[in-house]
């Protein structure tokens, strides 16, 4: 009988029954709940008479329409104020913890949830949020959900799903000088395309993710949506026990020994049969920055800007060039050089400390173009503060960026926080669709060394040469 992968391993024993038609109803072990939609899901709960199944494994915390303006109070952005108000009336009434703003605890729901310990090896998580599949750099099951299942969750704390297939995805080798996680993924989506994994749970393997530290491992998930997998995974090892040792909500001296041990059985067995399997030679991968609309629209940063007259087929023909047309780029020339008015360092991708710590090595003893706003904004108040600790927001002002309070801020703009129409962006963010940092906003996705790199230039330009 052949091995079992890490996501079999998690989700069969999960399954509450085999609903048929290739759907199982699977047990939740954590549900987050972020402020756009937590509220109103609680009182969906509550108007089909429901209660919430099981609280102690609900957390909330806003993120999503809370301002990131310095001094902020929960009404500067007061679209915003209104959700964390209901917020807070709901969870109080359902007995569910919540973060709340300006709290310990608080900050973006994907930093908080392995910050805190909520999220572990082996669990079972769910959101209303697309990037959930972040959590999964820690060897959880997780991914997002919609609003109509958040009700079903909390108020059953289980959840129909179809079972996906199963893909490897390995990246081999030694990480070139200035690639990083967020280079591995753009560079994938840019191979496979946004659709390449639909359907599958992914799990990211080989050399090249073992030697990743455990928040690229979440950067590495966090994309795993925009490759089409909702769930992306990485086996848990030594490098995820150490992160977890002395978190808030984790297990504690025996009772971790007891996880450790179990944890250390759910690496996908060495015969395991795969549906997919794809390797990248991280010799093929350099600094990525996308070009287009899509996070598959993405080069290398020594690359030229692709022409439409080459593309592999009609469909693709007509989407560069539409890209090309709301991007105001030409073909053929070279992608660095580009001028950018906007830098945005921050979001659930690359906001936690080792992301502002690289961007800070660039920014160190150097100055922002002076037509460039840049904007860093931390992922959670642990993030903040030990950021400032070490003395990073300082660089960071010194340097001419902006230094912000935690949130989504402008990866997706829902708390009024945009980029001006035209203008364009260089962020570190996981989307460039059309006008999703504001309406007409330009947007190209970077990690956070090449979005720092972009503030001192003014332009797009390759961070090896910083």
């Amino acid at each position: 009988m052949a091995g079992l992968t890490l996501f079999e391993k998690i989700w069969r024993p999960h399954v509450i029954a085999d609903l048929g038609g290739g759907f199982a109803l699977l047990h939740l072990d954590r549900i987050l709940v972020h402020d756009l939609s937590g509220a109103r899901a609680l009182e969906e709960v509550e108007e089909k008479g429901y209660s919430v199944a099981r609280p102690e494994l609900v957390f909330a915390t806003p993120d999503h329409a809370v301002s990131t303006e310095p001094g902020r109070t929960e009404d500067t952005f007061p679209v915003g104020g209104k959700m964390l108000r209901a917020m807070r009336q709901r969870t109080r009434q359902h007995g569910i913890r919540l973060f709340d703003l300006g709290q310990d605890g608080t900050g973006i729901v994907h930093v908080i949830g392995p910050e805190l310990g909520i999220t572990l090896p082996g669990v079972t998580l769910v959101c209303g949020d697309s990037h959930t599949c972040t959590h999964g750099g820690m060897g959880a099951l997780a991914f997002g959900i919609g609003s109509s299942e958040l009700v079903h969750a909390l108020a059953t704390q289980t959840l129909a799903q179809r079972t996906p297939r199963t893909m490897r995805l390995r990246f081999e080798g030694a990480l070139p000088n200035g690639v990083t996680a967020k280079d591995m993924i753009l560079h994938a989506i840019g191979r496979l395309g946004t659709a390449g994994g639909t359907g599958y749970a992914v799990e990211y393997a080989g050399s090249a993710v073992r030697g990743l530290a455990m928040e690229a491992r979440f950067t590495l998930c966090n994309l795993s949506i925009e490759m089409g997998n909702k769930i992306g995974m990485v086996a848990p090892d030594d490098t995820t026990y150490q992160y977890i040792a002395g978190r808030d909500f984790a297990p504690r001296g025996a009772g971790l020994d007891a996880a450790i041990a179990h944890w250390r059985t759910l690496p996908s067995d060495g015969d395991a049969p795969f549906d997919a399997e794809h390797v990248i030679d991280m010799k093929e991968v350099a600094p990525q920055i996308t070009w287009g609309t899509s996070p598959e629209h993405v080069i290398a940063i020594d690359q030229a800007i692709p022409d439409p007259a080459r593309a592999p087929d009609a469909n693709r023909k007509a989407a560069w060039e539409n890209a090309l047309r709301y991007q105001g780029l030409e073909p053929g020339k070279p992608i660095a050089g580009t001028k950018v008015d906007w830098v945005f360092i921050g979001s659930c991708t690359n906001s936690r400390i080792s992301d502002l710590r690289a961007a800070a090595a660039i920014a160190r003893g150097r100055k922002t173009s002076p037509h460039v706003t840049a904007w860093v904004v931390p992922g959670s108040e642990r993030v903040k503060k030990e950021a400032e600790a070490e003395g990073l927001d300082k660089i960071f002002l010194e340097a001419g960026f902006h230094w912000r309070e935690p949130g989504c801020s402008m990866c997706v703009a829902s708390n009024g926080e945009t980029v001006p129409p035209g203008q364009r962006s260089v962020s570190t963010s996981n989307r460039n669709f059309a006008s999703r940092q504001g309406p007409n906003a330009r947007t190209h996705l970077a990690s956070p060394a090449m979005a720092a790199a972009a503030a001192i230039a003014g332009a797009i330009t390759d961070v090896r040469r910083i």
